[in-house]
């Protein structure tokens, strides 16, 4: 059985529940179309720096923030096209605005579809018209985030999309590493390194990138936790971020459809034509070691 919840916290929060599983979900349209918090069978899934949240002139850091219309930062903030420079700040605009609900429904899954739309504010710092459409249906012990991007402009359009999810972590030697790369690359791109699954988690902050990417499924392991946790996405998404700092309570392993500043490079970027929509799909799924679905 499957249900959806309204509910006026910091901010209006809809509540996807699978009573079945015991399974809870809380997204908040209005800052970023982000998903909050994750629960299944009392365990919290994602982390949340719940103060941060509350204070709309710091990021979040916490939940599954969106990333459009760039992944990472550029170089001094910077975006250029058609010998113009605009200004897009890191991780782009999607996770800061307020973003429509379409539509929900609670036949097989709980499942809330969200959209966001160019205007004003976005065509200052990104000169095209889009749209995009976001499903978040929670089934059990598995998040399916079904994208939609639609270029509404008349010419060509660059764009990166990813996510950003910060999963709750005690005690991250206590986790094992399963992803799909034999290397990865500093932040600053200057240096590559083997990965065997192993990473050093007493070094003050960890910020690399896979970008040679041989399968489209990235998993770990919480020991402490008896939690195992699946990232599946689809083929539009070329990189894999790994961020943690010391002493915090999460790790975040992120799918981004390009590399940071591709917008300038064109390294892996993603283009549409006009009027083209392009689709993608994440799904994140709880693989635990001692619950039962």
């Amino acid at each position: 059985m499957f249900n959806i919840a309204i509910t006026q916290q910091e901010y209006l929060t809809y509540i996807l529940k699978d009573l079945t599983t015991n399974s809870r979900l809380e997204i908040v349209p209005e800052k970023g179309g982000i998903v909050t918090k994750w629960s299944l069978q009392g365990q919290d899934i994602l982390y949340l720096d719940v103060e941060r949240f509350k204070n709309p002139n710091l990021s979040v850091r916490g939940g599954i923030p969106v990333l459009f219309p760039i992944c990472g930062n550029l170089p001094d903030n910077i975006f250029y096209y058609d010998d113009r420079q605009y200004s897009l700040k890191q991780h782009g605009f999607a996770r800061d605005l307020p973003w429509k609900v379409l539509g929900q429904s609670t036949d097989k899954s709980a499942k809330i579809i969200l959209s966001l739309k160019s205007n004003s504010e976005t065509l200052a710092v990104y000169p095209f018209e889009f749209e995009l459409i976001f499903s978040y249906e929670l089934q059990g012990n598995k998040l399916i985030i079904n994208q939609s991007y639609e270029n509404k402009s008349t010419v060509e359009i660059p764009l990166s999309f990813g996510f950003h999810p910060y999963f709750y972590c005690e005690d991250k030697n206590q986790l094992s590493l399963d992803f799909p790369a034999q290397e990865y690359q500093s932040k600053t791109g200057d240096k590559i390194h083997a990965f065997d699954g192993k990473l050093d988690y007493n070094v003050p902050e960890i910020d690399i990138a896979f970008t040679k990417l041989a399968g489209q499924t990235a998993s770990f392991s919480d020991r402490k936790r008896n939690l195992k946790i699946d990232l599946n996405y689809s083929d539009d998404f070329s990189t894999l971020v790994f961020w943690t700092v010391k002493d915090k309570n999460y790790i975040c392993v992120e799918p981004w459809s390009s590399p940071r500043n591709s917008i300038n490079t064109g390294k892996q970027l993603k283009y549409l034509k006009p009027q083209e929509i392009g689709h993608a799909i994440f799904t994140i799924e709880i693989e635990s070691l001692s619950l039962t679905f």
